[in-house]
C-alpha cells in the first residue's frame, strides 16, 4: 500500500478515535481554533497506564509514521512501540540497547525509509531507525528487529561535561530527516555551558554516496526563556516545527509550537560560544500556537495546568500534508507518574508559503 495511503489512514483512525475522547457526536465536526495557524481534532488517554507483553506503554519521547502506516513511538526507557494507526493499540515492541547492551535514554526518533538510489547501490539498510540517547549524547542506527548497525559522529562540543559542555538530560531530544533524506537534523535540549541559555544547537549529518552520515552544519536557535527544546520535525518544503516547552511547579506545562526556517542561519560549528557577534544569523521562527489556548475539550489534568488538556508534550510527527497544511500528531511523556498522563494530540498546522 503506498505511503500517502497508510498517512490518510492513520490519520483518519486517529481522528476517529481521539472524537470518541475529545468531544461529542455534535461536536465531531466542529472545528476547534488554538490560534490562526493551529486547531485541534481531539485527543486521546487511551494508553494511559497500560501495559504491553509486560513493558509499560508510556514514557513517549518520539513519534514516527513507519514505512508500513503504524505510528513508531519511542519511549525514553528504550523500547519502541509499533501502534495500529486506527486504534493506537500496541501491535508489537522492541527494545534498544547499546554496543554494552546497556538500556539508553533514548529520546529522538527518524524512520529511515529506503531511498531508490541508495536501494540500487547496496547502500543505507532498509527500513532502519535512527535513535538518538542524551546520556552522552549519540546516534545509532538500528535494524527493525532492535539489532545495533551503525554509530553517527558526535561533535566533542555537544557531549555532556566533562567531556563537552553539555548539560546532563539537555542534549539530543529532538531528531529529524530532512526531505530527500540526504540531511538529518538533531535537536539540543538546552543551551551548551558559555553559551547565551536561550541559544540551542541544531546539527546536522550529511549522507555519503554509500549511506553513511557524516558530520554536516550546525545552527543556532534561540528559544523562548525558560523553555527547552524536546523535539523537531521536518516539513515537506524542508522547513521545522519546533515544539518549545518548560514546566513551573505549582502552575504546569508551557506548551508553544513554532515554524523555523534555517535556510538563511549561520554555521555555528566553528562558533566556541554564542551568540557570536553581530554577524551569526540565527534560525528564524515564527509563532504557530501555544497549547493553552486550545480548547480544553473536557479534557482533565491530575496536577495543576494553565489548560488541562496540556500534559509534559514531548513528542511530534506529521501524519499527513497538503498545500500549506500539515497533520500533526503530539504525545505526552507521562514519566510513568500518578501525576501525569500519558496523552495523544491530533493537531492541524496551517504554514504560509515558503519564501
Amino acid at each position: 500500500m503506498p505511503l500517502r495511503t497508510h498517512l490518510a489512514l492513520l490519520t483518519a483512525g486517529l481522528a476517529a478515535a481521539t472524537c470518541l475522547t475529545a468531544v461529542g457526536p455534535a461536536q465531531a465536526h466542529t472545528r476547534h481554533t488554538c490560534s490562526p495557524a493551529v486547531s485541534i481534532d481531539g485527543y486521546s488517554d487511551a494508553l494511559d497506564k497500560t501495559t504491553f507483553e509486560n513493558t509499560y506503554v508510556g514514557n513517549f519521547s518520539a513519534l514516527a509514521v513507519d514505512g508500513d502506516g503504524s505510528l513508531a513511538a519511542l519511549s525514553d526507557r528504550s523500547s519502541l512501540f509499533r501502534l495500529d494507526a486506527r486504534t493506537l493499540k500496541p501491535r508489537s515492541v522492541v527494545p534498544f540497547t547499546d554496543e554494552k547492551g546497556t538500556a539508553l535514554d533514548s529520546e529522538g526518533l527518524a524512520v529511515d525509509l529506503p531511498h531508490s538510489r541508495l536501494r540500487s547501490s547496496g547502500g543505507t539498510p532498509i527500513g532502519t531507525y535512527l535513535v538518538s540517547s542524551e546520556t552522552e549524547p549519540s546516534i545509532r542506527r538500528y535494524s527493525r528487529t532492535g539489532r545495533l548497525l551503525d554509530r553517527l559522529p558526535v561533535p566533542d562540543a555537544l557531549r555532556v561535561s566533562p567531556a563537552g559542555r553539555a548539560r546532563p538530560n539537555g542534549t539530543f531530544e529532538g531528531l529529524t530527516l530532512l526531505p530527500g533524506g540526504r540531511t538529518l537534523l538533531a535537536s539540543m535540549e538546552y543551551a551548551l555551558s558559555g553559551d547565551d541559555s536561550t541559544i540551542v544547537r541544531f546539527q546536522t549529518w550529511r549522507r555519503s554516496p554509500h549511506g553513511h552520515f557524516t558530520l554536516g552544519a550546525q545552527y543556532a536557535y534561540r528559544t523562548d526563556p525558560g523553555l527547552g527544546v524536546p523535539e523537531v520535525q521536518a516539513t515537506p518544503d524542508g522547513r521545522l516545527l519546533v515544539l518549545e516547552r518548560g514546566f513551573t511547579p505549582g502552575v504546569g506545562n508551557t506548551v508553544r509550537l513554532y515554524l523555523a526556517d534555517p535556510r538563511k542561519a549561520t554555521d555555528t560549528s566553528a562558533v566556541e560560544t554564542l551568540p557570536a557577534g553581530p554577524g551569526t544569523r540565527l534560525v528564524g521562527k515564527t509563532l504557530l500556537t501555544d497549547l493553552a489556548t486550545c480548547p480544553s475539550l473536557g479534557a482533565t489534568a491530575k496536577q495543576p495546568q494553565p489548560n488541562p488538556l496540556l500534559d509534559n508534550i514531548e513528542a511530534m510527527t506529521i501524519t499527513g500534508h497538503a498545500k500549506n497544511s500539515l497533520k500533526v500528531l503530539l504525545a505526552s511523556d507521562d514519566n510513568e507518574n500518578k501525576t501525569q498522563t500519558t496523552r495523544f494530540y491530533a493537531l492541524r498546522v496551517r504554514t504560509t508559503p515558503r519564501g
